[in-house]
């Protein structure tokens, strides 16, 4: 995925009311900006973080836009690039999907997106050769809490990722292929595991859907060196 122009450095000053944040730019400039992740961001929040933001007056101005600029992207411990925009995991497996790059997930006939099911929608299914269906749902791994490579899913409490993961699990007991698919948009994380002590109600859902045939697979993700954008690379390890 390519932004129409490399984003624009800045220091987080802070997040509030869940979609806003304070950013100061290099000129001493001090922007709201939107900021698009409903979750708790733990660790991907801290007042002082080098961040990145997008302009969404490019190439002129937007009268539907309330908010000028889009917070995209932190930097963690000083030093791992982190995409905090939850928008950007489903534009980066969806692109990935086409390209069929993703490896287990590149043999199909159409996708499509944000199908819908019986209680709302997934991100994707996938129409199979052999007449049959393959449902994803994408879910974004931020969370490191230590520096040793292990991220962590959910970062709060989540009944609408339990959702997610029963309707999957009802689909493969139809008689579909169903994939829970964690993008990983962090330099630091090289492995995924679920975060029990965070929301013990997932952990134990996941196990459980898991144990009836729903796949689990975790994509890392590479960040260009001159901040224009990033692209789904390979598989990382799932331990549950």
């Amino acid at each position: 995925m390519k932004y129409d122009l490399p984003l624009i450095e800045g220091t987080l000053i802070k997040r509030y009311k869940r979609f806003l944040a304070d950013i100061r730019l290099s000129d001493g400039t001090e922007v709201t900006v939107h900021c698009p992740n409903t979750g708790s961001m733990k660790r991907c929040a801290e007042p002082g973080s080098r961040v990145w933001i997008s302009d969404s007056w490019h190439p002129k101005p937007n009268p539907k836009r309330k908010y000028r600029y889009t917070w995209e992207w932190v930097e963690v411990d000083g030093k791992y690039r982190v995409c905090i925009n939850t928008a950007r995991p489903n534009q980066l497996i969806g692109e990935a999907l086409e390209s069929c790059t993703v490896s287990g997930l590149e043999h199909y006939e159409s996708l499509q997106r944000e199908p819908k099911v019986e209680d709302g929608r997934l991100d994707f299914c996938q129409r199979l050769p052999d007449g049959s269906r393959c449902w994803i749902e994408v879910k974004s791994v931020t969370l490191l809490e230590e520096d040793n490579g292990l991220g962590c899913f959910p970062d709060a409490v989540t009944d609408r990722g339990r959702k997610h993961l029963r309707r999957l699990q009802a689909l493969k007991q139809e008689g579909d292929r169903a994939v829970l698919v964690f993008c990983v948009p962090h330099e630091g994380i090289r492995e995924v595991t679920v975060a029990d002590h965070i929301d013990k109600k997932y952990g134990e859902t996941l196990r459980e859907v898991m144990s009836s045939g729903v796949e689990v697979l975790a994509i890392a993700v590479n960040f260009e060196d001159d901040d224009s954008g990033f692209a789904a690379a390979g598989v990382l390890p799932v331990i549950v």
